[in-house]
């Protein structure tokens, strides 16, 4: 908290004027994490359909690291700030009703958004963390990499068949 006012210009005692504490602090800039990604999932969703959203996701994670380590890294439990889990649920509901349109059930819809944000997501924890090696990227830079891989996935359109 007290490197966060120093960088803001403000004592060390001002964030706690608005938050209670250390956990609402992050709670509350998740939460505008959240609403940046839903967003920028919506505009490309009007633009570029679901390989929009996914590019739009990946887009989020590589320009803003931190604040997706965040989101995500389990530091802020969701479950704990209503306003967190309301943002954070809104994301995969945008998700799910892009991929509606594409899945014959809407049981599948769910199931399918849960499968692409796993696998977007992975991709991005993947090149955060610096696990793709440079040769595996060809020399493409981390932005048409990304969208290059995920221009290879394909979804069903009707449930799996299990045998």
């Amino acid at each position: 908290m007290r490197e966060l006012a120093r960088r803001v210009k403000v004592s060390h005692n001002a964030p706690y004027r608005h938050f209670p504490d250390r956990g609402s602090l992050l709670a509350a800039l998740a939460a505008d994490g959240f609403a940046q990604l839903g967003r920028a999932q919506q505009e490309a969703r009007t633009g570029g359909g679901l390989k929009g959203m996914g590019e739009a996701y990946m887009r989020f994670a590589l320009a803003q690291p931190q604040r997706f380590r965040l989101m995500f890294g389990g530091m802020v439990r969701i479950a704990a700030y209503p306003a967190l889990r309301e943002v954070a649920t809104k994301v995969l509901d945008g998700l799910s009703s892009a991929l509606s349109g594409e899945v014959a059930e809407a049981a599948g819809a769910r199931d399918a958004s849960i499968a692409a944000w796993a696998m977007v997501h992975g991709l991005a924890n993947l090149m955060l963390d610096d696990k793709i090696s440079a040769a595996a990227k060809q020399g493409r830079d981390d932005a048409t990499f990304a969208r290059d891989v995920l221009a290879t996935l394909r979804f069903a359109a009707r449930p799996a068949q299990f045998t």
